[in-house]
């Protein structure tokens, strides 16, 4: 039989798509096993999923570019991280107004608390849209579906926290569609990043629970005996569960 006989093209056009839904499904259920699963054996199953992503990026490397590691697209996507800093101005404005904004008063102190956060947010992104945005587009051959089908699944990775679900639906949406048309994480990582602390300082721990998902979200605990720590020193300002923001950004994708 010929290399380029039809039947051959299309067995192996299905054990494709097999090891895709293979690679997509391994991921994402080692990841919500990590969501719901307590401590200490979350970080394992967290450490397996990253595994499994770098793995299955190795066994079919597409090249740096492709992936989202690259010049391309930088300045015609910078803009996404531009109204990612305007929209968290304007909250912290808000919060500072209404008394809920909980930063770290120094800005080394702010940098020592989120410079993780924001290495874990390019992460988030290269998972998200790096792997499984081209895999579910390579799967369904619409790009439509697949911007929807991404947001979805990262919708649902932030089950029950009902700040985080509307707000990651919408990322994900724009996410995708920013990465769909310039193909680069690293202004899709920072606005990320922007938006995440930005969340995490001024919206009260006893709502959001630290912008916990899964497991951890049902076991939050509100303590307001820490509201005061890293508050911003003004008359009459409450704060919130700040000593724990430190968790809040090591959430799961």
């Amino acid at each position: 039989m010929m290399a380029d006989d039809p039947k051959s093209k299309l067995a192996a056009g299905r054990r494709s798509r097999r090891e895709e839904i293979w690679a997509l499904a391994v991921a994402y259920g080692l990841i919500l096993v990590a969501l719901w699963t307590p401590r200490p054996w979350q970080q394992g199953f967290v450490g397996a999923a990253l595994v499994w992503v770098v793995v299955e990026t190795a066994r079919k490397f597409e090249g740096w570019r492709r992936l989202g590691f690259g010049e391309r697209g930088f300045l015609g996507s910078v803009w996404v991280t531009m109204i990612a800093l305007a929209l968290t101005a304007a909250g912290f404005a808000v919060s500072a107004k209404v008394g809920t904004l909980h930063a770290p008063p120094r800005v080394e102190l702010f940098l020592r608390r989120f410079w993780a956060y924001a290495l874990w947010a390019l992460v988030q992104e290269y998972v998200l849209l790096g792997f499984f945005f081209l895999r579910l587009l390579r799967l369904l051959e619409n790009k439509k579906k697949a911007i929807l089908l991404t947001a979805g699944l990262f919708t649902l990775a932030h089950l029950p926290n009902p700040v985080l679900i509307p707000l990651v639906f919408v990322w994900g949406l724009i996410a995708s569609a920013v990465f769909l048309r310039w193909r680069n994480l690293y202004t899709l990582g920072m606005a990320h990043a922007i938006l995440g602390i930005c969340i995490a300082v001024t919206v009260p721990g006893r709502i959001d629970h630290n912008m916990r998902v899964g497991l951890g979200y049902l076991q939050y605990r509100y303590d307001p005996a820490h509201q005061r720590l890293y508050s911003i020193q003004r008359p009459q300002t409450v704060s919130t569960v700040a000593c724990v923001i430190a968790e809040a950004p090591t959430r799961r994708p």
